[in-house]
């Protein structure tokens, strides 16, 4: 069967077979439902316990700090959301590169009696200090800015808005989807209310992920039922693919360290193949994640050059997985003062695990064939 090469790690990872084999016997003879007093519902309790000790020791929090969601959109949600409904309306400040999944719930509240307020980025994708230090003075009841964009990469300092947000009574919300496993992320360090994690970009399963929240943080229900999750996410929890979620953040986070050293040579490689192109990559002055290049060549369409490097064998994205139906040019390239056409032209390469230094050298080579031809085509089109 026909394999392209991998290069879309940020928008899913492969099951980590080890994950695989700890899920297995909750697919089979362990079965019980964990709100159930006897031995078969004591075992699938005891599961989710350890599951959720893995995942706070992976971030630095308390096991009594961890929700279990079914990914990181509704973790985001019940954050936003919940929070919202227990403050008075008021301001939500959100970074102008928010993932859909925060961009969209606070969009929500400002129809309901909430002020959205987006807080701008620099030419880098980086929040502007002095728009966030802005926005705190107008004094939020909420505000979230996700640790490491999806599409570009960049780093914000969470841990220096988390301190202002703090003195100010503001509940700050992070998003570190996309940085778990690839740089260090520590809620208690962070200083953040909450904090949002999912399985499936860590080598877990689909359907599980976490937020992580102070407390002190009163939220309400976005699901109401049997009082699962401390009444926070009521239903019957999905036993195996929380087990298969701890153990990848166990897995994750042992291996960040190393696993971001060899990534970063990889990617910086990427960018030097892609800039001998004539390739314009984004954020490449910022602090970013060591997986993840974000480019555009001028005068290609992104989604063109992404179904022509599919055929020869290379499968990237163009932009965020979870944006892919919209035929609008990146929001966060917009707002970082990129011009429609060229956003349109961007493409996304993000490495993982199993990314090799011969992958690289093998898409540089058909890269550089792919926009020779189809330079020539737009050429004999003007």
């Amino acid at each position: 069967m026909f394999a392209p090469v991998y290069f879309d790690w940020n928008a899913t990872t492969p099951l980590d077979p080890v994950v695989r084999e700890a899920m297995l016997p909750w697919l089979g003879a362990r079965f019980g439902n964990p709100s159930s007093r006897h031995e078969y519902g004591r075992q699938a309790r005891a599961a989710i316990d350890e599951a959720r000790a893995r995942v706070a020791a992976a971030v630095g929090a308390h096991p009594t700090e961890v929700l279990f969601t079914s990914g990181g959109t509704e973790a985001n949600n019940l954050f936003i959301k919940g929070a919202a409904a227990a403050r008075k309306p008021g301001v939500i400040a959100i970074s102008a590169i928010e993932h859909p999944c925060v961009r969209e719930p606070a969009r929500q509240l400002s129809r309901s009696g909430w002020q959205l307020r987006e807080i701008g980025v620099n030419a880098q994708g980086v929040v502007s200090s002095a728009d966030w230090e802005a926005a705190v003075m107008e004094k939020p009841a909420l505000a979230s800015v996700m640790l490491a964009n999806n599409e570009t990469g960049a780093l914000q300092d969470v841990a220096q808005f988390a301190q202002q947000a703090r003195a100010k009574g503001v509940w700050l919300h992070t998003d570190a989807v996309q940085a778990l496993g690839k740089v260090e992320v520590d809620f208690r360090r962070l200083g953040v209310h909450g904090l949002t994690i999912s399985s499936h970009k860590v080598g877990g399963p689909l359907g599980a992920g976490a937020l992580v929240v102070d407390k002190r943080v009163e939220l309400a229900p976005l699901i109401a039922g049997g009082g699962q999750e401390r009444g926070l996410r009521s239903g019957t929890e999905n036993v195996a693919a929380i087990v298969g979620f701890g153990v990848a953040c166990e897995r994750a986070a042992a291996r960040q360290g190393e696993e971001a050293k060899r990534l970063s040579v990889l990617r910086d490689r990427l960018v030097e193949l892609l800039g001998s192109c004539g390739a314009r990559v984004f954020s490449a002055q910022a602090a970013r994640l060591p997986n993840t290049v974000f480019f555009a060549m001028e005068r290609i369409d992104g989604e063109t050059l992404v179904a022509k490097l599919d055929r020869a064998g290379f499968a990237c994205a163009s932009g965020s997985a979870c944006s892919s139906a919209s035929p609008e040019p990146s929001h966060t390239l917009l707002a970082m003062g990129v011009d429609e056409e060229t956003a349109r032209g961007a493409v996304r390469l993000s490495l993982g695990r199993d990314s090799t230094e011969d992958e690289v050298a093998r898409f540089g080579e058909a890269f550089a064939r792919l926009t020779r031809e189809l330079r020539s085509l737009t050429a004999l089109a003007v």
